[in-house]
This record gives structure tokens, C-alpha cells and sequence, in this order.
């Protein structure tokens, strides 16, 4: 069984991080998978912005270094989950994508052909999650040929 787990470092992804470990073990997971999907429309107001308002190479060099730094949190989102299955001996991988969380998170199960998506049943949404609609109630509703696990 090849299993992918979503996480977001909140406390639900944790939970669900968990939960997949035991699963993983109990069922003898062929193949463990921890993905991290960040948004493509970064949100880094360190530069000002205006009508007419050409960035310097300066501004550039900031802004190049902030994203550095946000890709740098979500590696560490994915190292600290691996550490859930290293620490039961479980062999697992991490991957880390930019894109639409819920679509990213599909496409890529139903690509590399996952018989499970496990997922928190919240993550890091707040007002934007209730506008838009919650990762895992699209992933549940999108997933192609794999079961979804939810954990509460």
C-alpha cells in the first residue's frame, strides 16, 4: 500500500502524521510519503508597493531572500513530520510542492498512483478557509482511485 500523508505543521496535521504512522505500520506501507503544498500567491509585504513604483535591485534581493526563508519554514514543516516515522522506524520520503494545496495534493496522489491520502481535518485556514472552502473537504471530494482518511 502506498500511503500520502499532507501536512501543514498544525496541530491536525500532527495529529494526522500520527495516525498515518500507525496505519504505515500496521498495514507494511510499500511506500510513505509526507507532501507540503504552499500556495503559489506568496504574501511577503516586505517590499512597498505603489503606482509607478519600480523595485531596486536591493527590493529584489529582499524579496528573493524572503522567499528563500518561507521555502526554508516549509522544509522544516516536512523535516519535523519525518521525524514521526523515524522515530517508529518507517521508511518515508518528503516532497514539497507549490500550487493550489487541495488540486496539488490530488494530482499528485492520482499520478504516482496512492491507494491512501491521510490529512488533517484542519490546517492553518482561518478566514481564507472558510471563503474558500477547506483542503480536506476538496481533497475528499476530488481524490480519484484512493481512499482519504481524515483525522479529527
Amino acid at each position: 500500500m502506498k500511503i500520502l500523508i499532507c501536512t501543514d505543521g498544525s496541530e491536525h496535521s500532527n495529529k494526522a502524521l500520527e495516525k498515518a504512522s500507525i496505519i504505515a505500520k500496521g498495514c507494511n506501507a510499500t511506500q510513505v510519503v509526507i507532501i507540503h503544498v504552499y500556495e503559489e500567491n506568496l504574501n511577503i509585504t516586505a517590499i512597498p508597493y505603489g503606482e509607478g513604483y519600480v523595485p531596486s535591485d536591493a527590493d529584489l534581493e529582499l524579496f528573493k531572500k524572503k522567499i528563500e526563508e518561507y521555502v526554508e519554514e516549509r522544509k522544516e514543516i516536512l523535516s519535523e513530520a519525518l521525524k514521526v516515522f523515524e522515530e517508529k522506524n518507517i521508511e518515508a520520503t518528503t516532497t514539497l510542492k507549490q500550487g493550489h494545496p487541495a488540486k496539488t495534493i490530488v494530482e499528485f496522489a492520482y499520478e504516482k498512483g496512492f491507494d491512501m491520502i491521510v490529512l488533517g481535518s484542519r490546517g492553518f485556514g482561518g478566514w481564507k478557509k472558510r471563503i474558500l472552502g477547506s483542503v480536506s473537504s476538496a481533497v475528499v471530494q476530488e481524490a480519484k482511485n484512493c481512499t482519504v482518511v481524515i483525522v479529527k
